[in-house]
């Protein structure tokens, strides 16, 4: 049953320590490193997000039934079907596993899930070889997977201005592919620290790389023996800047955060430094302060870090700072469209979002703070918690859907309760 959520802030003070869960996106990796691995690689510090639980447990599943098929007494023609409901990094990444897997799979998901395009990645892998059908919508989820890829060809090219997560899933594969993968990005890279996250993960578990121009190559190897460690995640860290930076006063710390962290969403410490909070590194964490200063900075590029685009334009529009933004484009396919989304409740507060092109721009002329406001969240995680910061300016928020958070950090309306905000669970 799902549950709204009505969140309220008597004071505009943030004050508090907050143990943030493991990054989803390190530890989706990891966990399909450790799958391909064969045990050789082991994940410490494992996100409680719903996204990597989910995950984690389709990989364990599948591991003990590829022990118990060992004595062949299971029908070769058996066809596993696997929902992923609406996790579209499981989808992504399965996708590929799947192909290396000697099984036959239909991965399939939500309503919504069937509406995210998985095209440019089945086309990749068909290149060197897959066996993928798609059971509804050219294109689209659900998916057939005929498992044992007999490798083709070592090479595939890619565009590089769609969803990192498509190139991430070809590159995690790559060290188990008999000829290996060289991958040709086209064009300009969107969100390239999330492939450079992926490929320092999978150096810190042995396995080599070269990327030259827009070449990524990764021969046949074996994995080393080792553990990876998840760090907290950034993305959620987030928005914890977002209330220090509508604070009065804020003064935060989130332990186990790194100054040099893999995790491309860590750039939340120079764009929240734009609206006066510092970053302080020490103490195995990091320490958020507000200090007074105008907002100066116009343009804002999201391009390499788009999950960090509704946090800022929340801030921006809270503010009545009419900031510009560009490298929004992958915002339309993800869990909802997040730019007719952000559209819809900041009318709520009387500002804009206008699109041109490929530039959006706020308009602020209109802003207004009303007594109370109905926050929808379209099934998306980040637009509940992008918003829940407004609650320091607008006396009363009621989100739809509360429990829609746990796809990435289920302990997100607990943990604003730590710092003093209110929250009343309405059926």
């Amino acid at each position: 049953m799902k549950h709204n959520i009505i969140l309220t802030k008597r004071d505009k003070s943030a004050k508090g320590t907050v143990h943030l869960t493991g990054s989803k996106s390190e530890c989706n990796r990891a966990l399909i490193i450790e799958a391909l691995s064969n045990g050789k690689v082991k994940v410490e510090n494992i996100s409680d997000a719903a996204d990597a639980v989910l995950l984690a447990g389709i990989l364990r599943s599948d591991k003990q039934l590829a022990v118990s098929g060992n004595d062949n007494s299971a029908s070769e023609n058996t066809v596993s079907e696997i929902n992923i409901g609406p996790a579209g990094t499981a989808m992504r990444f399965l996708t590929a596993y799947f192909t290396l897997q000697d099984e036959e799979v239909i991965l399939t998901g939500s309503a919504r899930m069937k509406q995210r395009p998985i095209g440019i990645l089945v086309d990749a892998l068909r290149e060197i070889g897959a066996q993928i059908d798609y059971v509804e919508n050219e294109g689209f989820p659900p998916i057939h997977i005929k498992g044992g890829l007999v490798q083709e060809s070592n090479k595939v090219s890619v565009k590089g201005d769609i969803s990192s997560q498509y190139i991430t899933a070809l590159l995690l594969i790559a060290p188990r592919l008999p000829l290996g993968l060289e991958l040709h990005i086209e064009g300009e890279l969107t969100s390239k620290p999330y492939v450079e996250m992926t490929l320092a993960m999978l150096q810190s578990v042995g396995i080599q790389h070269s990327w030259e121009d827009n070449v990524i190559a990764i021969a046949n190897q074996e994995f080393a023996e080792t553990s990876i460690h998840v760090e907290p995640d950034w993305s959620a860290a987030s928005y914890w800047y977002a209330i220090a930076a509508l604070a009065d006063e804020a003064e935060l710390f989130l332990p186990g955060l790194t100054q040099y962290s893999l995790q491309g969403d860590s750039v939340i410490t120079e764009i929240m430094a734009n609206f006066g909070i510092t970053s302080q590194f020490k103490d195995g964490g990091v320490y958020l302060q507000k200090e007074p200063k105008p907002v100066i900075r116009k343009i804002f590029d999201m391009k390499e870090c788009p999950d960090l685009a509704q946090t800022v334009i929340v801030v921006c529009a809270a503010l009545g700072h009419e900031a510009t933004f560009t490298g929004l484009e992958t915002l339309k396919i993800k869990e909802t469209d997040r730019i007719a989304a952000l559209q819809n409740e900041l009318a709520k507060i009387g500002v804009k979002l206008i699109e041109k092109g490929q530039v959006y721009k706020l308009d602020c002329s209109e802003k207004s703070i009303p007594n109370r406001i109905f926050v929808n969240t379209y099934h998306d995680h980040r637009m509940a918690m992008a918003f829940a910061p407004l609650a320091l300016i607008v006396p009363e928020i009621e989100f739809e859907d509360a429990d829609v958070v746990e796809k990435s950090y289920p302990a997100f309306w607990k943990d604003l309760k730590k710092v003093g905000f209110t929250t009343e669970v309405k059926s």
